[in-house]
This record gives C-alpha cells, sequence and structure tokens, in this order.
C-alpha cells in the first residue's frame, strides 16, 4: 500500500534506472522532512533520547526512503541513485568537516587579552575573515574560548557571544567553499572555488559590515555602562597571547592546496564503484585532505587538545546526521529536477516571475528562512535543484539567482541556534564558562532584532 501510494506507476519504473521524479508524489518528501524535524526539535524536546539515540533515528529515516525506492523502482535505480550521492558528495562532504575540525583542534591559542569593544571587534573581525578560510566550524573552535576568556569579567558578555555566532559562526564564511558547507555542497556540484569569493563579497562586505557595527555600538553602550557598577576580579588575568600547534597551520594550508588542485587538474581518468562514477582528481583531494587530518593527530600534542576541550562528539553526530539527510535528500532532488512537471510545482511558481524568470529576492528569502530552522547545507542543495542544478547556468547567466540562495544559506544560518553546525557548539562552550546565554526564543529576540532588518535592507539592495 505504501509503494502503490508513493508511486502509481511502477510499471514504467521497473526498466528506469534513474528516477522519474514527474511521477513521484510528496510522499517521497515525507523521510527527509521528517529526519530535518527530528534535527530541529530533537536536542529541544528530547534530549537524553537524541543524544543517545540521533544515529538511530538518521538510519529509520535513511531506511524508509531505500527500501521504498529498491521496491518502487528496483534495486538496480535504488542502488545507483543512493549510491551515487554517498560516493560522490557524502563523503568528500564530511571527509572535508573531518579534516577542518581535526586539525584546527589542535590549535591552541593560550593568554589573554582585555575585552574592550575595540579588542572583542577586532577578534570578530579576525574570526570572519578566517571563517573563509579555515571554515566556520574550525575559527569558531579556535576563537571561542579566547573571546569568553577576554570578556569573563565583564557582567555584560552574552552579546559578545551571540555576536560572535552571527559573524564568525556564519556569515563570514560565505568566501569560499571551505567556509560553510553550503558552498562546499556547490562546490562539489561544479561551482567553481572562487566563483564564492568573485560574486559574494559585496553583499558579505555589507551584511558583515552593518552587523560589525551594530556590534560595536552596543558594546561601547555596554562597556560604559559596567564602568559605574562594582569590578568584578578578572578570573583569568591579562597576559602574552600564544599560538600553539604550530604544525596544523601548514596541514591547512594543505587541505586548501587539495581542493584547488582538484579544481584545476583535470586529467579525465574515472573509475566505476559498483556503477558510480568518481574521478581520480577528487579520489586524490580526498586521500590528500585524509591523510593530512591524520597527519595532524599525529604532530600535535594531546595536551593542546585537552585544552581545546576537543572531543569526537561533534563530528561523529555531523556523519551520521549528514549521512542521512544525503540519503534522504534522494528522491526530493529527483522531485525538484522535474521542475514544473513535478510534485514541487508550487515551490517551483513561488521563485519563478509571472515571466518564467527566476525571483531572486524570493530564492533569497525562502532559502535563508528555511536555513533559519533546518540544516543550510541540504537547504541550499534543495534550492540549487530548484534553479535549475546546472552549475555553468548558474554560475554564468543565473549568476544572481546563485548569489541569493548561497547568500540565504550562509547568512541566515544564524538566526537561530541550529541554523549551522558550530551555533549549538558555541553555545554549548559557552554556557559551560559561565556566559549567561539566552535560550532558542531569547537567542532569535536577538537575531530578530539585529540581523533580520540588515537581511531586508541587503535583500532589496542585492536582489529586489
Amino acid at each position: 500500500m505504501a509503494v502503490a501510494t508513493l508511486f502509481p506507476g511502477l510499471a514504467l519504473a521497473a526498466e528506469a534506472h534513474e528516477l522519474p521524479g514527474a511521477a513521484m508524489s510528496l510522499w517521497w518528501a515525507l523521510p527527509f522532512a521528517g529526519l530535518l524535524l527530528s534535527i530541529a526539535t530533537g536536542p529541544l524536546l528530547f534530549h537524553h533520547v537524541w543524544e543517545h539515540h540521533y544515529g538511530k533515528i538518521s538510519a529509520l529515516w535513511a531506511a524508509l526512503v531505500v527500501v521504498p525506492l529498491a521496491l518502487a523502482f528496483g534495486m538496480p535505480a535504488a542502488t545507483e541513485a543512493v549510491l551515487h550521492t554517498l560516493l560522490t558528495e557524502y563523503m568528500s562532504f564530511i571527509i572535508l568537516l573531518f579534516a577542518l575540525f581535526t586539525i584546527s583542534g589542535g590549535i591552541l591559542v593560550v593568554g589573554n587579552i582585555h575585552g574592550t569593544p575595540a579588542v572583542n571587534a577586532g577578534l570578530l573581525l579576525v574570526g570572519a575573515i578566517l571563517a573563509s578560510v579555515i571554515g566556520t566550524t574550525g575559527a569558531s573552535m579556535i576563537l571561542i574560548r579566547p573571546l569568553i576568556r577576554a570578556n569573563d569579567n565583564r557582567p555584560f558578555n552574552a552579546h559578545v557571544v551571540i555576536f560572535f555566532i552571527f559573524l564568525v559562526s556564519n556569515i563570514g564564511g560565505s568566501l569560499t567553499p571551505l567556509g560553510d558547507p553550503p558552498l562546499f555542497v556547490g562546490f562539489l556540484r561544479g561551482v567553481d572555488f572562487f566563483w564564492t569569493t568573485a560574486n559574494l563579497y559585496q553583499e558579505t562586505l555589507f551584511v558583515g559590515g552593518v552587523v560589525l557595527a551594530v556590534f560595536l555600538a552596543i558594546d561601547i553602550i555596554l562597556h560604559r555602562r559596567e564602568g559605574g557598577a562594582p569590578q568584578i576580579k578578572d578570573p583569568t588575568p591579562d597576559t602574552k597571547v600564544r599560538i600553539r600547534g604550530l604544525p596544523n597551520i601548514p596541514l591547512l594550508a594543505g587541505v586548501i592546496g587539495a581542493i584547488l588542485l582538484s579544481a584545476t587538474w583535470k586529467p579525465a581518468l574515472s573509475f566505476s564503484v559498483l556503477g558510480v562514477s568518481l574521478e581520480l582528481q577528487n579520489i586524490v583531494r580526498d586521500a590528500i585532505i585524509l591523510a593530512l587530518a591524520f597527519l595532524s593527530l599525529a604532530v600535535s600534542r594531546k595536551s593542546h587538545r585537552e585544552a581545546n576541550g576537543f572531543n569526537w562528539g561533534p563530528i561523529s553526530e555531523v556523519a551520521k546526521l549528514f549521512a542521512g539527510i544525503f540519503i534522504c535528500i534522494v528522491p526530493v532532488i529527483a522531485i525538484l529536477r522535474a521542475g514544473h512537471d513535478g510534485a514541487l510545482a508550487p515551490l517551483v511558481a513561488l521563485v519563478t516571475s509571472p515571466a518564467g524568470a527566476p525571483n531572486d529576492f524570493a530564492y533569497f528569502w525562502l532559502t535563508g528562512a528555511l536555513s533559519s530552522f533546518l540544516d543550510n547545507a541540504p537547504t541550499y542543495l534543495v534550492f540549487f535543484e530548484l534553479a535549475g542544478g546546472d552549475p555553468q547556468h548558474l554560475m554564468t547567466e543565473a549568476a544572481t539567482t546563485l548569489v541569493a540562495i548561497s547568500a540565504g544559506a550562509v547568512f541566515m544560518g544564524a538566526n537561530t541556534y541550529i541554523g549551522n553546525a558550530p551555533n549549538f557548539m558555541v553555545y554549548a562552550i559557552a554556557r559551560h564558562h559561565g556566559v549567561r546565554m539566552p535560550g532558542f526564543f531569547g537567542y532569535m529576540a536577538w537575531s530578530g532584532l539585529v540581523l533580520i532588518p540588515t537581511f531586508l535592507i541587503a535583500g532589496f539592495l542585492f536582489f529586489g
């Protein structure tokens, strides 16, 4: 009954080795929506169950895709569709995150500086720049503890961490595929490495500049108010700042070099694995990145990682959840590729003008709105496919549309704690260090007052 409901034309599908998105109903999107809803609500509504069983929950939703696909379209089509996603996109995606997480975890910033408004703004600026080089996760993990230490004697310091999430954990990662997972997904789909740098820098400078200016104004006001309050003894007195774990820095450069190599070296050689074609340059890239990650474990001092609070929990959670996400999104992408002939035709109409041209303003806000509550990488992928899924077309004739999708996914991941992976990690670290962080809706009040007006202005200015 389930198979018949999901796909009424089984006779046609039996011979096809690709998924016929035009004939698939919206029921196929249910596991994808269920998994994303589980990710959004699990840590909040059933924290202990989620903490111990999120991998099983992800696997269950994935099974609700794989088994019906095999029954509806046959094992060859189901195997090819799922393996193609896992081998050509998921593996490269998680290898990069694993490497950036591992290598940055071996870099330790010791010492302390005084958290004045100018110093804090400087740290946020440096972190935002680093985010596009070593990723929002790497930059967040390296700099959040020094930022907390610099402000741990201030009675008002939660806003510093909130703006850190805005700028370092999200907005700053918009200039390269290394910066934020959505952009790396685009790179894996064929978007040139430096395309984002050349096409998103204006939007990034505007949004980042406005948010940083707002932070500086708020921090100056609160810093002056603190001047008349009883002084709190600094638990971490100012000392000279030093960077430990320096051998990891050239390893980060090696990761960047490996990605640039795969973008420029095209030997036109490929290997077939269970019917899935894997290009040589991508295999070499992933092998180099993986080797650099393990080399970091060998050359880094254990004490540095312990001081950073490094553990495998966060990357393990990301790996398990994204495996489920990449599988569950397979039928959704097939439906999106059908365009106006598919079950998601109303969504296609929503981001298309009456004349048939893409509505960039709608792409920016719809991508951003979903990225605020769902993970921004799969959200980017959904709208990337909705815009046609052809990287050459999206980088040229439809460049403003791809900019709108990229900006919406990266920028608006900052709207909630669950919009981007580093957000909740930074929140947890800050609370562990005694910062009185606002709750889920309290944080959204900050983002609503600061980010939403900024995004409205940016939307009209660049995409209106």
